[in-house]
C-alpha cells in the first residue's frame, strides 16, 4: 500500500516559486501515475496536474498552465510541483494522489500554500 507524504509548502510572494514534494514509500510507486490536488477554504477540492508513470503525459488545470510544472522521480519515489509565479487564488492545501483506473486514492495529509499579493 503505498503511503504519500507532502512537504514544501509556505508563504510566498505572488510572482515568486515555490516547489511542493510528494514522497512514497510501502510501495511501487514507479507503477503508478500521481496527481496534484488542491483545496482552498470553502471550495471542492480540484485537480491540478498529474503525470503518468512515465513522466510523458502531464495534463494540467486551464489555471495553472504555463506556471506550474509536474515532474517525477522514481528513483526517489518522489513527485515533485514546482510553482512559478503563483497567484493568490492559488492559496490552498496541496494534496498529492496515486491513480489507479479513473479513480484516485492513497491521499497524502497535504501541505499549506499561502500566496500573497
Amino acid at each position: 500500500q503505498v503511503q504519500l507524504v507532502e512537504s514544501g509548502g509556505g508563504l510566498v510572494q505572488a510572482g515568486g516559486s515555490l516547489r511542493l514534494s510528494c514522497a512514497a514509500s510501502g510501495g511501487t510507486f514507479s507503477r503508478y501515475r500521481t496527481g496534484w490536488f488542491r483545496q482552498a477554504p470553502g471550495k471542492e477540492r480540484e485537480f491540478v496536474a498529474s503525470i503518468s508513470v512515465s513522466g510523458g503525459h502531464t495534463p494540467y488545470a486551464d489555471s495553472v498552465k504555463g506556471r506550474f510544472t509536474i515532474s517525477r522521480d522514481n528513483a526517489k519515489n518522489t513527485v515533485y510541483l514546482q510553482m512559478n509565479s503563483p497567484k493568490p487564488e492559488d492559496t490552498a492545501v496541496y494534496y498529492c494522489a496515486v491513480g489507479a483506473g479513473s479513480t484516485w486514492g492513497n491521499w497524502g495529509q497535504g501541505t499549506q500554500v499561502t500566496v500573497s499579493s
